[in-house]
């Protein structure tokens, strides 16, 4: 009687062994799951508050602070994906400002095809760890772009360096910051090749870069010799 007591008892624990390590299992790979698809906001929100990769930083405020002290800041166009059939290139090859200063400068894009394309555009900027003082106000990466067949669209960006990159260790001697796009066709799959600094087509291609200064325009006096010094 009492070894089919124990034989029930130790089937039931047995039972109950299975089913805990069952549960855990199938929680492990539940959260594996819900890790992976949330790996990817993460790490975009992780590089945009850190600037990791070169990611930039996006805000709706100009900096309080203009340093005289001055950076240079170079413009890179890519095409990442041969089927949008558009031409893209910086309408300045650079600018030189105060760091700290509100700066608008303008890329341009032109549809060679004859249907209409939608573009989206990735970005960096290097050194990489430029990115979490590179702040933009305006940009057209913050949207989809749609060029009708032939059409020629400028496309501003507003931007600033924040102050703070001087302080900072690894960023106090930067001289010169490259501002990168890649754009590629918007229903194609994503390619975050700007982050990771591989450029698959370059169509506008920057001499290398240079030790910059750094001066910032006061705010509100944007620099707008944009029409001056295309090519």
């Amino acid at each position: 009687m009492s070894e089919t007591v124990q034989k029930t008892v130790s089937d039931q624990s047995s039972k109950h062994k299975n089913a805990r390590l069952a549960f855990s299992c199938f929680a492990f790979f539940t959260g594996m799951i819900c890790l992976a698809y949330a790996s990817v906001p993460l790490y975009s929100l992780f590089c945009k508050v850190t600037g990791y990769g070169g990611t930039t930083q996006r805000t709706e405020a100009a900096s309080q602070t203009i340093l005289d002290k001055t950076i240079n800041v170079r413009f890179d166009s890519n095409i990442g994906d041969s089927a949008l059939g558009w031409k893209f290139k910086p309408l300045q090859r650079e600018v030189t400002i105060k760091i700290g200063e509100q700066t608008k400068i303008a890329y341009s894009a032109q549809n060679m095809l004859s249907v209409p394309t939608t573009g989206t555009a990735t970005f960096n900027v290097t050194p990489q760890a430029a990115g979490a003082y590179f702040n933009k106000m305006e940009c057209f990466c913050f949207t989809e772009t749609t060029l009708q067949p032939g059409e020629s669209m400028e496309m501003p960006v507003v931007f600033f360096v924040d102050p703070e990159i001087v302080n900072a260790i690894e960023t106090k001697n930067i001289g010169t910051i490259t501002l990168s796009y890649t754009f590629y066709e918007a229903d194609a799959p994503a390619q975050i090749s700007a982050v990771s600094g591989n450029k698959i087509q370059s169509v506008e291609t920057l001499a290398p870069t240079e030790k910059l200064s750094t001066k910032t325009p006061k705010l509100g006096d944007e620099k707008s010799d944009i029409a001056g010094n295309r090519g």
